[in-house]
């Protein structure tokens, strides 16, 4: 069945494009129509690498069972890894947080990613973010401190809080990053000497 727009006009295959262009961060209508024509006009070839590239993430990528980061393993190789510290457990909100973590060469321990913060606005609780899959991480008994680094956004703050007090509860050592990071500010985008040193200072989080 075909589907028709608010002005009476078929919807086409360019609409549906344009549209599902819109689920990106930032993108809105004008800039979500620049993009679909610029693929279907300028660059047919990166249009069909991402199409191939999103199906292929979408088929391989699973949830890390240690980490919770995408890995195409049950286990991911950074849990798996010998190199690292598996006392320390650094808990950042998304995967591009780790990476500047990584980029710092300052934490050699192991990742928990928990894909968001708390955010009651958005409907984003405990149960979302299934933070038991981490208690359970933290207390295997082996890991004897956990760094909260969340982002110092008022959400990231919160979220920091509300896990220090439930992990001293299991009986774990908790630091946080120390401010060297601006308030308000993201891991994404501050630069890795900023975070190194942030990462250095941390104390005790009660």
């Amino acid at each position: 069945m075909t589907r028709v727009t608010r002005r009476g006009e078929s919807s086409s295959s360019l609409d549906e494009l344009i549209e599902a262009l819109r689920c990106l961060p930032g993108v809105g209508p004008k800039s979500a129509q620049r993009m679909a024509y610029h693929l279907l006009q300028r660059d047919r070839r990166g249009a069909e690498r991402l199409a191939h590239g999103l199906e292929t993430a979408l088929q391989r990528l699973r949830h890390c069972t240690r980490c919770n980061n995408f890995s195409e393993a049950d286990v991911c190789d950074r849990c798996t890894s010998q190199r690292r510290d598996p006392t320390l457990l650094c808990i950042v909100e998304m995967p591009v947080d780790a990476i500047s973590m990584e980029q710092t060469h300052a934490f050699n321990g192991l990742y928990y990613v928990l894909m968001g913060r708390l955010s009651p606005l958005d409907g984003i609780g405990p149960k979302e973010l299934a933070f038991e899959r981490l208690f359970a991480r933290a207390a295997d008994g082996v890991v004897k401190e956990v760094i909260l680094a969340t982002n110092f956004t008022n959400e990231g703050e919160a979220t920091a809080h509300y896990l220090s007090e439930l992990l001293h509860a299991r009986g774990l050592k908790v630091s946080r990053i120390a401010r060297g990071l601006p308030v308000g500010g993201e891991l994404e985008f501050t630069d890795a000497a900023t975070v190194a040193q942030a990462f250095l200072d941390r104390r005790d989080f009660t």
